[in-house]
C-alpha cells in the first residue's frame, strides 16, 4: 500500500547541498504558494528574479542572482491563462541555460494540453509540440505529477519523473471520510476503471464502474489516418476492392457495474475540470442509493462555473490537491477541499539535487498505476 513520507524522512529534507537556486515562474501571485511552501521545507530561500508583462503583453523575465554551475529549479503552476504561464517558464529556463546554469529542473506539477496527446481527425499532438519546446529552450530534467497518459513521458528526451498524488488521497480518504470501510471506489466512466481499481485494491474497498453515460462522438476520437483519398472518378477504385465500413457504436443505457446502495461512493480521476460527467455521475449514484458522495481528483482545474455548479449538485465534497492554485474557487464552494503535496515534490528537488535515488518515492507502484 502506498505511505507518505515518514517522520525521519520529512526531517531530512532540509539537508540539501549547496548550489540549490529556487525559482518561481509564475507571476500570479496567487500561484506562488507552492513554490513558498516548497522553499519552506527545504530550508532555503526563494531565488531573486522578476517575471511581468509589458505593456503589450509580451512576457519579460530578469534573474537577479548568479546561476553559473548551480542545480536550477523553476517552479510553475499553472494560471487561468495557460499560454502565458507556459511562456514564462520556456523563458525562464531560456535565460537560466544563456547564464550558464549547471543544470535547469522544471517542477510543474499540471502538465498543460497533456488532453492534447492523441491525434484527432487533423489537430495535432500538442503536448508533443510542448515537450519539444521545453526541450529546445534548455530544460534537463522534468519533474511533474500524475500526467494525463503515462506515455506523454516519452515525448521529451529527458528524464521525467512522473509523481503520483494517490499516496496523499488514499489517505485523506482513511483520515478524513467517515466510515471509509462501507465505501466503494467509483469509476465514471469505462476509460478511468484501472485507477479506480488501484485505490480499491489498496484500501481493500468494492469498485463500480458507470457505463453509457455520454461519451465524445466517435469521430472525435479517431487518429485522423484513416481518410480515404481524393477519388477523380468511379474508375479510380478497382472493381474488386470493396472496404467493409465500421459499424457504428450505440451508446447502451447508463447502467452501473457494481453495488452502491446505502454505501459512500467515492469517484476518482486524474483531472476535474468540465465537471458535467461528474455531475451526471453523481446523479446517476443517488438514483442507485449511494449514501454520500465524494469526487477526488489530482489536478482541479475547476474551470467556468465548476464551483457554482459543485455547490448545487448531489456531490457532498470535492477533494484535489494543490497541484493548480483554486482559493478563489474554494470561496466560491465550501465543498471543494484541497490536498497538500508539496512533501513529495520537495522530496524530489532535494533527492535530484544530491544525487540520490527517486525509487523511494515509487515504492509499490506498478505499470498499471
Amino acid at each position: 500500500m502506498f505511505c507518505v513520507a515518514p517522520a525521519e524522512s520529512e526531517a531530512r529534507m532540509n539537508v540539501t547541498k549547496g548550489g540549490l537556486v529556487l525559482f518561481s515562474a509564475n507571476s500570479n501571485s496567487s500561484c506562488m504558494e507552492l513554490s513558498k511552501t516548497i522553499a519552506e521545507r527545504l530550508g532555503v530561500e526563494m531565488g531573486k528574479v522578476q517575471v511581468y508583462q509589458e505593456p503589450d503583453r509580451e512576457t519579460r523575465v530578469q534573474i537577479q542572482e548568479s546561476v553559473r554551475g548551480k542545480d536550477v529549479f523553476i517552479i510553475q503552476t499553472v494560471s487561468k491563462d495557460v499560454n502565458t504561464t507556459i511562456m514564462e517558464l520556456l523563458i525562464m529556463v531560456y535565460a537560466c541555460k544563456t547564464s550558464c546554469a549547471k543544470s535547469i529542473i522544471g517542477v510543474v506539477p499540471y502538465f498543460p494540453y497533456s488532453k492534447q496527446c492523441k491525434m484527432r481527425k487533423r489537430g495535432s499532438i500538442v503536448s508533443k509540440l510542448l515537450a519539444s519546446m521545453m526541450c529546445k529552450a534548455g530544460l534537463t530534467h522534468l519533474i511533474t505529477m500524475d500526467l494525463h497518459q503515462k506515455e506523454i513521458q516519452g515525448f521529451f528526451n529527458i528524464p521525467v519523473d512522473n509523481l503520483r498524488a494517490s499516496p496523499f488521497l488514499l489517505q485523506y480518504i482513511q483520515e478524513e471520510i467517515p466510515d471509509y470501510r462501507n465505501a466503494v471506489i467509483v469509476a465514471k466512466s469505462p476509460a478511468s476503471a484501472k485507477r479506480a481499481q488501484s485505490f480499491a485494491e489498496r484500501l481493500r474497498l468494492g469498485i463500480a464502474v458507470i457505463h453509457g453515460e455520454a461519451q465524445d462522438a466517435e469521430s472525435d476520437l479517431v487518429d485522423g489516418r484513416h481518410s480515404p483519398p481524393m477519388v477523380r472518378s468511379a474508375a479510380a477504385i478497382h472493381p474488386s476492392l470493396e472496404i467493409p465500413m465500421l459499424i457504428p457504436k450505440e451508446k447502451p443505457p447508463i447502467t452501473v457495474v457494481g453495488d452502491v446502495g446505502g454505501r459512500t461512493a467515492v469517484i476518482v480521476d486524474d483531472i476535474i475540470d468540465d465537471v458535467d460527467s461528474f455531475l451526471a455521475a453523481a446523479e446517476t449514484l443517488k438514483e442507485r442509493g449511494a449514501y454520500k458522495i465524494f469526487v477526488m481528483a489530482t489536478h482541479g482545474l475547476l474551470s467556468s462555473d465548476a464551483p457554482r455548479l459543485i455547490e448545487e449538485s448531489a456531490i457532498d465534497e470535492v477533494v484535489v490537491t494543490n497541484t493548480i492554485p483554486h482559493e478563489i474557487q474554494k470561496l466560491q464552494c465550501p465543498k471543494i477541499k484541497t490536498v497538500d503535496i508539496s512533501m513529495i515534490l520537495s522530496e524530489a528537488i532535494r533527492r535530484i539535487h544530491n544525487g540520490e535515488s527517486m525509487s523511494y518515492l515509487f515504492r509499490n507502484i506498478g505499470l498499471d498505476d
